[in-house]
């Protein structure tokens, strides 16, 4: 998958887009980390019952450039993608996912 401008996550209604105003310091206060190659990624648990060991996750990963990202929801163990829009614990998990993205869009990351 090829970093773009605009990701939509499968099974999700809204679209993100990389803000204009993103900027390095703030990915990395939001718990980004930088990768060998200079992009940022980010690794958080949607599962609220357990989150050291989750049933599923979201990765998000911002090239170096801050012009490109890919994000995608996976299993705990960030093996293979799922869709927690239709997972027997959507509700908990669509509630995790749209708090930590909208966290990011107050802080000028993505917009919707």
């Amino acid at each position: 998958m090829d970093f773009t401008r605009t990701v939509q996550v499968t099974g999700d209604k809204d679209k993100y887009t990389l803000s204009p105003e993103i900027k390095k310091y703030t990915l990395l206060d939001l718990g980004f980390e930088q990768t060998k190659r200079g992009n940022f990624e980010y690794l958080g648990s949607l599962d609220t019952d357990n989150p050291f060991k989750p049933v599923a996750r979201i990765r998000i990963l911002i090239n170096s450039n801050l012009d490109g990202f890919k994000m995608e929801t996976l299993s705990g163990n960030g093996l293979r993608k799922i869709n927690i829009f239709n997972h027997q614990r959507s509700a908990e998990f669509i509630q995790q996912y749209h708090y930590i993205l909208d966290e990011m869009i107050e802080r000028q990351v993505f917009t919707k």
